[in-house]
């Protein structure tokens, strides 16, 4: 069953959890990248990254015209349910699928 037409409802992620986890990928992304690759307009990526800053998830350093993100380690998940896990242990599963995604494709090159 490939059903390419986008699902409406729920998600398992937020578009905060998306917006991070493409951020901990290239922390000198910009901007207009992220929505893309989020599907969300510029406005909201900034949105969220204003929030993610506020609350301590995310912190920019500017260099000449790029922010360059950091996410501070060892920060907790916002939900009190979900205490325990650290923001980093969620996006070490987004980073190591990355990874297994990238070798693939340049296993598929060769």
């Amino acid at each position: 069953m490939d059903d390419a037409r986008p699902r409406t409802g729920w998600t398992f992620l937020t578009n905060h959890a998306r917006v991070l986890a493409t951020i901990a990928r290239d922390p000198a992304i910009r901007v207009r990248d992220i929505a893309a690759q989020c599907m969300l307009t510029e406005r909201a990526v900034q949105k969220i990254i204003s929030d993610l800053e506020s609350d301590g998830y995310l912190s920019h350093t500017r260099v000449g015209r790029t922010n360059i993100y950091e996410i501070p380690t060892g920060t907790p998940l916002r939900h009190p349910a979900d205490a325990g896990p650290t923001v980093d242990a969620l996006l070490s599963l987004f980073l190591l699928d990355a990874a297994a995604h990238s070798q693939a494709e340049n296993t598929q090159a060769q």
